[in-house]
């Protein structure tokens, strides 16, 4: 026989059960009684193992440290964040902050003079009613 025929036999002879989601596995050296339920089980997988509770106290203390604001080179780690930000940024040219200048300067002189407008009608409005 070939290896891949041996193979497939053992794979159709093997006394292995099948087993669901809901089935109870039962060792063949164990009795009903020393089987563990599945209430059992679940509970084991509850449990957490000591690397889950090393894991919650790393970040216990992590979260402390954030609550307190004290982290340590909180003040290097924020500017060298800044400086690193600031590198990424798309600067204008001189010609571009010139022009949008211009046109903000223009737009605040139009709303200075309507506003002076509507103020000084207002004005004669209530120097005609006194």
């Amino acid at each position: 026989m070939s290896k891949k025929k041996k193979a497939k036999n053992n794979k159709q002879n093997s006394s292995q059960p099948v087993l669901s989601d809901k089935a109870v596995r039962v060792d063949s050296f164990a009795s009903e009684d020393e089987a563990k339920s599945p209430a059992k089980i679940k509970e084991e997988e509850k449990k957490p193992s000591k690397e889950d509770k090393a894991q919650e106290k790393q970040k216990a203390k992590v979260d402390k440290k954030k609550k307190n604001g004290k982290e340590k080179g909180g003040l290097r780690r924020k500017t060298r964040e800044t400086f690193a930000e600031l590198k990424k940024v798309t600067w204008p040219s001189f010609a571009d902050v010139c022009k949008k200048t211009g046109v903000v300067l223009v737009v605040v002189l139009i709303f200075a003079v309507v506003i002076f407008g509507i103020d000084y009608g207002l004005g004669q409005l209530m120097n005609l009613l006194r």
